[in-house]
Formats: C-alpha cells, sequence, structure tokens
C-alpha cells in the first residue's frame, strides 16, 4: 500500500477522525483534488470574494460566471462600485435577480470609502456592519480573504452539519444554525479556514447533495457521517413544509410610440426597488380597461393588441401576467413614465428578468 492509499485508508477511519482531529485534512486533501475552477479562487482578494459571495447568494455558480466577469471589467475595485451611478450597476446586474443585492453592494462600497479609507475591514463582526452583508457572507469574506478562523455557514453547511451530526430537528430553525457554527468552529483549522468553508460548499455542492441521494462512495467523511452509518441520508436535513407562494394578476404594457416605448422607475425601496418596468396595472385588464389605463397615462391609443400571457416567480411571490402593446400618438406623459429607444432599452436602463417575455417583444418591434 502507497502512502496516498494510506492516507485514504486513514480518512476512512472514523477512530483516527473523531481522536487525533483528522475532519480537516481529509476534507482538504479532498478539496486539493477536487475544487472547483472559479475565477474569485484564483485571486481571492476582499473585493472579489465579497463580490463573489453576494452574487452567488440563491444562484447557482454557472449563472454567476458571466456576471462576474462582466462587473468585475467595469467596475474593478471598491472605488470605481462606489462612483458608479445607479443605472450602471443595476445595468450589470440585469437578470442575476434579487436586486437589493447590487443596491446594498453599491452603498456597502460607498460606506468602506468614506469610513474605511476604502480598505474592506478584516474581522467578520465588521465586515457584519455593512449594508447586506450578513452572519455567513461575514464569515465567508473574513476566513477567505483575511484568514479568519470563523465558519460561514450557508445551506450546504447546514446540510452536512445535520447529515454528519444526524440533527434531527428544524434545520431552518435559529437553534439549528447556532449548533451548527459551534459544531464546526470546534473544526475548522486556523491555518486554512477559508479552504475549510470552501471545502465544505464545494462537498455540500458536488457530493452531499440536497433532494437525492448524496454521493457518498465520493465522501472522504463518510466514516465520520452519522446519517450514512445510520441509513438515513435521505431523512436529513429536516425541513419545514414550504409556504405556498401569494398569486398575484398584473397586466403589462407595451406603449410604443413611433421608435420609443414607456418605461417607469420602481420605487426605491420594496421589490425591485430603482429598477425599470413597462407601465403595469394590478389585476388582469380586459381589453377596454387596458385601453382606459393607456388613456389615463396621457395616451391616445390608436391601437392595441394582446401578447402572450407570462408568469414569474419570486421567493414568496407568483406574478401571472396578461400583457398588451399599444400604438399611442404623442402623449402628454405624467411625471413617473418616460419613452425610450432600443438602444438604451438594451444598454442603460436594467429591466428585470420578471419582463423577459415582454423585453424580448419590445425588443423585436422597435
Amino acid at each position: 500500500m502507497d502512502s496516498k492509499e494510506e492516507d485514504k485508508e486513514d480518512c476512512r477511519s472514523m477512530d483516527v477522525i473523531e481522536k487525533s482531529g483528522e475532519m480537516a485534512v481529509c476534507l482538504l486533501t479532498w478539496y486539493d483534488t477536487n475544487k472547483r475552477d472559479l475565477p474569485w479562487r484564483r485571486d481571492p482578494t476582499p473585493y472579489h470574494v465579497w463580490l463573489s459571495e453576494i452574487m452567488l447568494q440563491q444562484t447557482r455558480v454557472q449563472a454567476v460566471l458571466g456576471y462576474y466577469a462582466r462587473f468585475l471589467s467595469a467596475l474593478p475595485d471598491i472605488a470605481a462600485l462606489a462612483a458608479a451611478p445607479q443605472e450602471q450597476y443595476q445595468k450589470l446586474w440585469e437578470g442575476l435577480g434579487y436586486y437589493s443585492r447590487v443596491n446594498n453592494l453599491h452603498r456597502a462600497a460607498v460606506k468602506i470609502m468614506k469610513e474605511y479609507g476604502g480598505e474592506m475591514p478584516g474581522r467578520a463582526e465588521e465586515l457584519a456592519l455593512l449594508p447586506g452583508i450578513g452572519p455567513y457572507t461575514s464569515a465567508a469574506i473574513a476566513s477567505i480573504a483575511f484568514g479568519e478562523a470563523v465558519p460561514a455557514v450557508d445551506g450546504n453547511l447546514l446540510r452536512v452539519f445535520a447529515r454528519m451530526s444526524s440533527y434531527g430537528d428544524n434545520i431552518r430553525e435559529p437553534a439549528a444554525l447556532k449548533a451548527a457554527k459551534a459544531w464546526f468552529q470546534e473544526r475548522i483549522p486556523q491555518d486554512r479556514p477559508g479552504d475549510f468553508n470552501q471545502a465544505l460548499m464545494d462537498l455540500g455542492s458536488l457530493v452531499c447533495v440536497p433532494k437525492e441521494m448524496p454521493k457518498c462512495g465520493e465522501c472522504p467523511l463518510s466514516a465520520l457521517c452519522q446519517a450514512h452509518l445510520e441509513g438515513r441520508e435521505m431523512e436529513l436535513p429536516v425541513m419545514p413544509a414550504k409556504k405556498k407562494r401569494r398569486m398575484e394578476e398584473r397586466t403589462v404594457f407595451l406603449i410604443r410610440c413611433r421608435n420609443e416605448i414607456a418605461l417607469q422607475q420602481r420605487p426605491a425601496r420594496g421589490l425591485l426597488a430603482g429598477l425599470y418596468e413597462f407601465p403595469c396595472a394590478q389585476g388582469k385588464l380586459t381589453r377596454d380597461e387596458a385601453v382606459a389605463f393607456v388613456r389615463s397615462l396621457g395616451f391616445s391609443p390608436v391601437r392595441i393588441r394582446e401578447l402572450p400571457g407570462a408568469k414569474h416567480i419570486f421567493t414568496h411571490i407568483e406574478w401571472q401576467m396578461t400583457g398588451y402593446e399599444v400604438l399611442v400618438d404623442d402623449a402628454v406623459m405624467p411625471a413617473s413614465v418616460f419613452l425610450t429607444d432600443r438602444a438604451d432599452l438594451e444598454g442603460r436602463y436594467a429591466v428585470p428578468s420578471a419582463y423577459h417575455v415582454y423585453k424580448e417583444i419590445a425588443l423585436a418591434d422597435l
């Protein structure tokens, strides 16, 4: 048996892991061979780690890669982000969703420039004071970019914790998060805390997967996993019942005046804050109600046609949308609505992906 095989056998031995604290060794050995090659890992500066962690919240890695490269190309550092106008950073985020993330990213950048001389603070407790940076993100940045030995407990780590410790209570309760943090804090190595956290993230994403049978045969810690030893992998973690989404009906208007189309900006707070959308009305309007709504905005409808319906699912809300395209003459518009051309619709104004179907129709017609 060669040395590599001996190491593997050691890492499969529960006694060795438990008694000599080799969990981190086994995990990091696996990580060094199997880690994902990600751009922010190649150059883990505080700004790069921060940006990637914010983008990765509730978003798949593959979806983030292009956005990460484009964002860094336009806004390469904290100073550039802090100085950027809202339209620019929101447009760079367009389609990534959960836009409060980028609004808070900008607010935090401004605060870092004003209060920290342009340098990110290096401790998790200080990072958590910045807008949009919660306990998980602050721990991830502190451990990966600054080497602080603090566990970054996200959904992946909660799942790994629940299976390895056979934690049988609701994993979404605050008590579960507290227990997981304490459990990982006892095991995190002082010399490679960032790699430890990222190794657990990869383990949860690639091996200890949700909703299907985990790949226990590929896991470097299977000998330690209580759920695996008990044959309870699919029972854990215990999840709460999903709440039913609230349904909302909306009517979306593509109001065209010659080679321009109407947009409006959403309120500065709330869902999709500060983004741009096509004029909308609550409810499912009939054709006559749609004409009346367009007139109420100050337009004179010339022709109207019904568009395909669409839906968009947010975390707790589902929009069911009816659409109309309305050709109008010159108008006296309220301040909340303005006309824009194809170039600005494509390159300037951030329209959320909820309106993807209607944006594609608008671009085809302009």
